[in-house]
């Protein structure tokens, strides 16, 4: 077992929760359980508040992965640490860790649509982008157009979990050509858009395509001879026009 409780990755759409600090490190706060996702696979960590039982108000700045299942809750500098022990409770950033959700997806299915093998990526809460391993060239218009067209088809989206052998039986499944699965766990959490997409990932994700809203792909660069970087932003970001 996780010396934290990992709740994202059970219900993504959990905004706070009760605590108990069970460490405090140099990194940051480790609770028992915690809706905070740590910064991984592209996606930034969460941001919100830590409530103590006396009625203090700490912020949360950031949130890392430490070792052995932790996660760290990065405080404001000027904060005040919990006791170890200390009941608490934790609340995100929602508006935030939704458009994270909404982003995070919406690269699936940018990746979905463009089947080349993918050598990184980075989430905003109003962008992102991924870096493809071709040398095609890519039109904005059309890649656009495919993206929003599965969003608008509201297409449902699932988890399942697999061993680690079972990844290496099917290793197809891994888009993914800079940075692989995490193991040692005993099994690895399949994101899956039922006839569109199919990768391990330990993202937070919207529940259907539609939440996602409309996008838009912003621009197309070149980052070597053979790399395609992608951007893609919600409708009325900036740039996104």
């Amino acid at each position: 077992m996780p010396i934290t409780e990992p709740l994202f990755q059970q219900d993504a759409y959990l905004r706070q929760c009760p605590a108990r600090v069970v460490e405090v490190a140099a990194g940051g706060v480790v609770l028992d359980r915690t809706v905070f996702y740590p910064l991984g696979g592209g996606q930034p960590g969460d941001t919100g508040v830590l409530r103590t039982a006396d009625g203090r108000e700490l912020r949360i700045v950031d949130t890392r992965k430490g070792e052995g299942g932790r996660v760290l809750h990065v405080l404001a500098a000027d904060e005040i640490v919990p006791a170890v022990g200390e009941e608490v409770d934790v609340a995100l950033d929602w508006e935030r860790r939704h458009a994270h959700m909404r982003m995070h997806t919406c690269l699936h299915l940018l990746g979905s649509v463009l089947r080349y093998g993918v050598t990184g990526g980075q989430i905003a809460a109003d962008k992102g982008r991924l870096d493809f391993d071709t040398q095609d060239e890519i039109d904005k218009e059309r890649v656009s157009e495919a993206v929003n067209a599965l969003i608008a088809a509201n297409h449902p989206i699932r988890s399942q979990w697999i061993s680690d052998e079972e990844l290496d039986r099917q290793p197809e499944l891994v888009r993914t050509m800079s940075v692989q699965p995490p193991r040692g766990a005993g099994r690895i959490r399949l994101l899956e858009i039922p006839g569109v997409d199919l990768q391990p990932c330990g993202g937070t994700h919207v529940a259907a395509t539609g939440e996602i809203g409309t996008v838009a792909v912003t621009k197309v660069e070149s980052k070597g001879r053979r790399n395609k970087r992608v951007y893609v932003a919600f409708a009325g970001a900036p740039g996104s026009a």
